[in-house]
């Protein structure tokens, strides 16, 4: 399936509408745009702190450096 392009949509289909119509669409999309951002926001925050401990124990006993360095060595470098 093919990618509509907004443009498109909005030279074919709907400025030829009158703009009663027009403003009406408008107001509809809106409502939809609205009601799906307060479901967006209304979805269960979280905290920073309930991640304390998740990597607890992913290096061992390793420093922290020489982790980061070991997983640094791993990376491909960048190109050019």
């Amino acid at each position: 399936m093919s990618a509509i392009k907004a443009s498109t949509v909005y030279k074919d289909h709907i400025r030829s509408l009158p703009v009663s119509v027009r403003l009406e669409l408008l107001a509809l999309i809106a409502r939809d745009l609205a009601y799906e951002a307060q479901e967006f926001d209304e979805r269960p925050r979280h905290s920073i702190l309930e991640f304390y401990g998740v990597g607890k124990g992913s290096r061992g006993d390793e420093d922290a450096q020489a982790y980061i360095n070991r997983l640094r060595d791993g990376w491909e470098e960048p190109s050019p």
